[in-house]
């Protein structure tokens, strides 16, 4: 479930779309003061910023750059008023990921906040291949956990786990990035896969919990 920060002084109107991103699964808090949002941000993990340029306590673009600064991997989406090139290309170059004038569609916006997300999750998905469990070593890369082989579905399978540890990885999401196909036979064989797993990481300190209906988590036993 994706964190979203929405800071505009537009009360109404950011009601209005923190209850609608709610409704659509996502997990958002607004705020209308610009430093306040700062102390929020830094308090804890959140996934993507919307803000309004106008109307915050703050000059917009200064918060920008103070996000960047704080935060440089966050997704930035403007949301605003300001309309002109000027604003767009002075936003962009301050480091906002996309920009979006008011008014705007919510469907069109959840689009958009799905694309910026999406490319935060591959970048981060190219960037760690190798894990540290305990002391085992899985290396996705070279399909490898203690330096024995393992093969490709298992390493991929071990890998979506490892990249949300701690969270449940949706099973239909697993079996469509990994089997192609979501059907009763390939969730037999993603039942067999999760048990061939705990064979690894049983020595690790590590198991594999099945949510039901929802999917699996991989999660390290208390010491």
């Amino acid at each position: 479930m994706a964190k979203i920060l929405i800071i505009d002084g537009d009360i109404s109107l950011s009601t209005v779309l923190c209850d609608y991103l709610n409704s659509r699964g996502y997990k958002a808090q607004r705020v209308s003061d610009g430093k306040t949002s700062l102390d929020i941000l830094s308090a804890g993990h959140w996934d993507a910023v919307l803000m309004e340029l106008q109307g915050i306590g703050l000059n917009g673009y200064e918060l920008i750059k103070d996000i960047r600064h704080r935060l440089p991997e966050i997704p930035l989406i403007i949301l605003t008023t300001r309309s002109d090139s000027e604003d767009q290309i002075r936003a962009f170059q301050l480091g906002c990921d996309d920009y979006q004038t008011k008014p705007f569609s919510m469907d069109i916006l959840i689009c958009r906040i799905e694309a910026v997300l999406r490319r935060v999750r591959e970048y981060e998905e190219r960037k760690q291949r190798v894990f540290d469990l305990n002391g085992h070593v899985f290396d996705a890369t070279h399909q490898t956990f203690d330096g024995q082989h393992m093969s490709a579905r298992m390493s991929d399978l071990l890998l979506m786990l490892c990249r949300n540890e701690g969270e449940v990885v949706d099973r239909h999401r697993i079996l469509s990035a990994i089997w192609k196909q979501d059907n009763v036979f390939t969730a037999r064989s993603l039942g067999v896969y999760i048990n061939h797993l705990r064979t690894y990481l049983t020595p690790a300190g590590y198991q594999i919990i099945a949510a039901r209906y929802k999917g699996y988590k991989l999660v390290q036993n208390e010491k």
